[in-house]
């Protein structure tokens, strides 16, 4: 375990979302006032260029201005991004073995599987995130099975009504 930050890289389109945009859902998806831990946890964004560097900043100085307390989100330019291991790779969906199992059938090649958007989606609506309208409506285009898209929309709608969310 060197010193590294545990994070997401966003390849995006700036047609269909800005980045501004971006910014909005990620100050909207943690706590900006939770003082990190360690560094392996802390929040940060990392900035390519001038421009997403004066709206990152712009963006946490507005955050900043409507909390009773520091903002411990870092700002900071970007200089190298590493995968993390296979065993880290669509972490929710590997621990659904019949559904994980489909996707390897799918994608053999682990980098192939890790690219893929369908196994992306299952794994972000495994972990909570999406609606049960959502996942009704894209389940259809994951390639799975009969079986596997039942158990899938089941375990959305299951945990979605244990925690009240629908």
């Amino acid at each position: 375990m060197a010193d590294h930050t545990e994070t997401i890289q966003i390849v995006y389109d700036p047609a269909k979302i800005s980045y501004g945009e971006l910014l909005d859902i990620f100050w909207q998806s943690h706590k900006p006032g939770r003082r990190p831990w360690s560094s392996q946890y802390k929040a940060v964004i990392f900035y390519h260029n001038e421009e997403q560097k004066r709206l990152a900043l712009e963006s946490r100085d507005q955050v900043a201005a409507t909390l009773e307390g520091k903002v411990y989100t870092e700002v900071t330019p970007f200089t190298a991004f590493y995968l993390a291991e296979d065993y880290h790779q669509k972490y929710r969906l590997q621990q659904q073995r019949d559904l994980f199992q489909e996707f390897r059938a799918m994608y053999p090649n682990m980098e192939d599987l890790v690219n893929s958007t369908a196994a992306a989606r299952v794994n972000g609506y495994l972990d909570g995130h999406g609606d049960v309208q959502e996942i009704e409506a894209q389940v259809g285009g994951f390639g799975l099975s009969p079986q596997g898209a039942n158990k899938l929309v089941d375990m959305v709608k299951r945990s979605k009504t244990r925690w009240g969310l629908w």
